[in-house]
């Protein structure tokens, strides 16, 4: 990609050297497990494994962050100045786009944060990967997250990391129209069909990154190889292939992202037609 080095984003906020405590003894497998239960009650998921998690700061089960180092902050400069790029880009963009879906856009904050961090929807930790609040309009990362992404999940690339970014601004974007409230109405009207209204939701924010990356292509932000490395991420955080790689098996019925397939899917309609109403992944 083509982007800015040492850009900064009057709407990021850095909490990296703010010390957080963090609860001990929930894995990764309790995390999903809480995920499929508040699901199935018609909950947000990320609302009650940050409720969970900071009910786990309380009394003896806490550990606290260990300082960042000048060494450390070094090695993520430009990561740090590569979100804050993106960030400014992709709500540029919305402030252009919305407009045209009958809205108009109000600036989500990106807070990067170490480990944990505070948030409107409770405590969020790295382990639960980027994450949007409603409750604060905010976009939260860790930026050892990009290290997951090209190690574990083999999805490298700037443009897979800005598919990141733009995924979460998808979700304020439905904030925004009301997409959200709307699917969490009806998931406590319909608590069986849960999972698969996340889901929809989760296609729809891949859909919305790609009608950035549209965007971004055509203003010549985009080099040879970007769009297959976002499609590349989108097919690595696939719900099948996570389970398969942690469990060796695959659960549809547990899916809350979709599927490595549909997610490339919708990401590709976003970047083919460029156009909200291409991505009502509700119909």
């Amino acid at each position: 990609m083509r982007w800015q080095r040492g850009h900064r984003s009057q709407n990021v906020e850095d909490r990296r050297r703010s010390p957080v405590a963090r609860g001990a003894g929930i894995g990764l497998g309790g995390l999903a497990i809480m995920a499929v239960i508040s699901l199935l009650m018609g909950q947000n998921p990320v609302t009650v494994l940050m409720q969970l998690l900071g009910a786990a700061t309380q009394g003896g089960g806490v550990t606290a962050s260990a300082p960042i180092t000048e060494a450390e902050l070094a090695a993520q400069e430009e990561s740090y100045s590569f979100v804050s790029f993106i960030l400014d880009d992709t709500q540029k963009t919305w402030r252009e786009i919305l407009p045209t879906a009958g809205a108009s856009y109000q600036d989500a904050r990106l807070v990067v944060f170490r480990d944990a961090t505070e948030s409107a929807c409770g405590l969020g930790q790295s382990a639960m990967g980027p994450f949007y609040c409603p409750g604060d309009q905010q976009v939260y990362i860790d930026l050892a997250f990009y290290d997951d992404l090209k190690e574990r999940f083999g999805a490298p690339g700037d443009f897979a990391q800005a598919y990141v970014i733009a995924h979460e601004i998808g979700h304020h974007v439905q904030n925004i129209l009301g997409v959200e409230q709307q699917m969490r109405e009806a998931q406590r009207r319909n608590p069986s069909q849960a999972n698969e209204l996340s889901v929809l939701l989760e296609l729809q924010a891949d859909c919305l990154a790609g009608v950035w990356g549209h965007s971004a292509a055509q203003r010549g932000l985009l080099e040879a190889g970007d769009l297959e490395e976002g499609l590349n991420a989108a097919a690595a955080i696939g719900d099948d292939r996570i389970q398969k790689q942690q469990s060796g098996r695959v659960s549809p019925e547990s899916f809350t992202h979709g599927s490595s397939a549909q997610r490339v899917q919708w990401l590709r309609r976003g970047l083919e037609a460029g156009r909200v109403d291409a991505c009502d992944t509700f119909k």
